[in-house]
């Protein structure tokens, strides 16, 4: 089944398997975009109370829409939900909202809500969403570009249990690696992002390592990709805290989204070294899909590494929903991490919660 795409005005179905249900509303308001998905579901003999959450997708213009709702369907998959897109167009004064309604097909067990909040509404987007937030049950919001400085404070995002963002994203769009530090400033228990499990496979793959040899002094660590990715920045900060080691945070030239020999994308931290006192544990990438780790002992291993899609990270971040107190002490970790000039030496602002611990 392909995955689902969504035009310029309203929601399309390409699977062939359930039928599909894709209803355009045009200029509408939420009491009755409400009652339209109860008809619908009604009428396909569905109840709400198969969907384990809300997720609330938060975008400033439809730009890479497809892309999104293609990711959010690949999620949606382990995690069926009432998804709603929040698109906030802000480029008219006229204040209204049109919206789509998607079911069944591509979208699955989920339901998929798009709504446009054009002129001042786009500013007060918790007001359009709440009547349709299914009861009981955990929301979560995503802001797969640009995200808020402060994720827990914004209009939606008080709304939520779990806020994920993504500083790559960020990043890609020309804020540089500063957006994670950005995140660590603004957190709250419940942030999480992206470039966090986007490294969830390295960070797996490092611990098994290093456990090959237990009774081995860390002295320091070293980690390298490209100087733009803020996922290198917040390995080197879950280092910094979980060893307590000198740990050196380096840019090794590659592109934001590093690729091999053949242009695929690979795993974003392209090489760590962590010093024994008696050797060395080194995970280096080789390839789009495998890496090479050295543990001192024995002969080198080759390991499946790759790249992790989007929809796969989400799934991630949608299946623990207590906050994610590893993140938060990666976060904590980055001041502590040094880059060859030193240029983080200096202590950078504590967020409230750091300052309380």
């Amino acid at each position: 089944m392909e995955a689902t795409l969504m035009s310029a005005t309203t929601f399309t179905d390409t699977s062939t398997g359930d039928q599909a249900v894709v209803r355009n509303l045009g200029t509408t308001t939420t009491r009755a975009l409400g009652r339209e998905l109860h008809r619908l579901r009604e009428q396909r003999g569905e109840v709400a109370t198969g969907r384990v959450l809300t997720l609330i997708v938060s975008m400033r213009s439809e730009e890479d829409l497809d892309a999104v709702v293609a990711a959010t369907v690949e999620a949606s998959r382990e995690h069926p939900a009432r998804v709603i897109f929040v698109v906030h167009d802000r480029s008219t004064t006229e204040v209204s909202m049109d919206a789509a309604i998607h079911l069944g097909g591509d979208a699955g067990a989920s339901e998929m809500i798009l709504m446009r909040l054009h002129g001042a509404l786009a500013d007060h987007a918790d007001n359009a969403v709440m009547p349709l937030l299914l009861p009981d049950t955990p929301v979560v919001v995503w802001w797969p570009f640009t995200s808020p400085r402060n994720p827990a404070a914004d209009a939606l995002g008080a709304l939520a249990t779990r806020r994920i963002t993504d500083s790559l994203a960020d990043a890609t769009a020309g804020r540089g690696a500063e957006a994670i530090f950005r995140r660590r400033i603004g957190y709250s228990r419940g942030d999480s992002d992206l470039v966090w499990s986007r490294i969830t496979p390295w960070r797996g793959l490092l611990s098994s390592a290093l456990d090959q040899r237990p009774g081995a002094t860390i002295v320091s660590a070293e980690v390298d990709g490209p100087a733009d990715d803020p996922a290198v920045d917040i390995a080197a900060g879950w280092l910094a805290h979980r060893l307590n080691v000198p740990v050196s945070r380096c840019a090794d030239g590659s592109p934001t989204i590093p690729v091999d020999d053949d242009g695929q994308p690979t795993a974003p931290v392209r090489r760590t070294v962590i010093t024994l006192d008696d050797g060395e544990v080194v995970l280096e990438i080789l390839d789009h899909h495998s890496a090479r780790v050295s543990t001192g002992i024995g002969t080198d291993t080759v390991v499946n590494l790759s790249r992790r899609p989007v929809g796969d990270c989400l799934a991630e971040e949608l299946r623990y929903l207590e906050p994610d107190r590893a993140f938060g002490d990666a976060l904590h970790g980055l001041p502590r991490v040094r880059t060859p000039k030193d240029s983080m030496s200096s202590p950078l602002p504590m967020s409230s919660q750091e300052s309380r611990r």
